[in-house]
Order: structure tokens, then sequence, then C-alpha cells
């Protein structure tokens, strides 16, 4: 028996792909308040807000099968409350009042179809200019995002204090927030 709340959301989505309850129970702890707030921040409506979020995490376990390697779920999940919230506003008719939203002629014909391509293209993008960040902040970022590493056995293991992790961090957040704004919320 796993102890699921330690897990990484790497660890957590492989067991999620093999069809584990309670992986997905963890995932859905980890993230239903963080998913919650960002919809119910665009469309100030709570009833609406917590549908958007509850059909995430449908569609997150009906293909659960399909979802491949997935390192930042968090990016997958932030994906999936944009295009949720495009759909709603839509249905809404207030496109001309979110229009930021929908720039680019975004067409939302199949949100999950829609959803899983724009994740692709996120993930890749991710990929791209991870590559591009300096040697040690790349390092840090990867050793805390794709292995799980808290900020003080990265330190350890790089021989370098918290402090200088946290900033190698901050640096690299702040750079992929930059680059990837035209995708995140």
């Amino acid at each position: 028996m796993h102890n699921y709340n330690i897990l990484n959301d790497k660890e957590l989505t492989g067991l999620l792909q093999q069809g584990d309850e309670y992986a997905f129970t963890e995932i859905y702890n980890r993230y239903w308040n963080r998913l919650f707030t960002v919809a119910a921040n665009k469309i100030k409506d709570l009833d609406d807000a917590e549908e958007i979020v509850q059909d995430i995490f449908v569609s997150l376990w009906k293909r659960r099968g399909e979802l491949g390697v997935i390192d930042t779920l968090s990016s997958y999940l932030a994906v999936s409350v944009k295009y949720r919230v495009i759909k709603i506003l839509n249905k809404l008719n207030n496109r001309q009042k979110y229009s930021s939203y929908s720039k680019n002629n975004i067409s939302i014909a199949d949100d999950s179809t829609q959803e899983w391509l724009e994740f692709e293209e996120l993930r890749s993008r991710l990929t791209e200019f991870v590559a591009e960040l300096p040697e040690k902040c790349r390092l840090v970022y990867k050793l805390s995002r794709d292995s799980g590493y808290s900020q003080k056995k990265i330190a350890s293991e790089l021989g370098i204090s918290e402090k200088t992790v946290e900033a190698h961090l901050g640096k690299a957040i702040k750079t992929l927030r930059t680059r990837l704004g035209q995708f995140l919320l």
C-alpha cells in the first residue's frame, strides 16, 4: 500500500493510468481547491465553477489510459480549466467581454480533444523552454518538478544553500511563466 500523500505528481499519474482509485483521490484532494479557485475567479459563478472542476476530474478518470507520460500534471489541469472556462463563457454569450480568452480564433468544438491537443503543445513548449534555462537553474527546476525533490533535498544533492535553490526555482518559474504566458490563465 502506497503512502499516496508523499508521492509526486508523476508517480500519482503513473498509478492513475493503472486505474488506481487512491491515486485519483489524492490528485483530486491535491488539486480540487486550486482549480475551483481559478475557475471561480474567472467566471464568478460558483455553481459553474464547481461544475467545471467536477467535469475535469470526470474527464481525467475517463482518459486515464490515454494520458501518456505527464511530468506536469498541474499544467495539464490548468489547461483543462482554461478550456472549460472558455466553453462556459461562450455558453453565456460573453464572448465580447472575455475576448482575450478566445484570441487567435481558438475553436472549442470538443473540449476533451482540444484540451489534449493544447496540453501536448504546452508540454512541448515547456520542454523547449526548460532546456534553454541556465544549467544550474535547469537542474534545480528538473529535480524539483520532475523528480519531486524538496528544496532541502536539492540543496543537499547539489551542495548549495536552500536560499540558492529557492532563487534558482524562482528564476526558472518566472522565466517559464513569462514564456508560456500565452497558454496559461
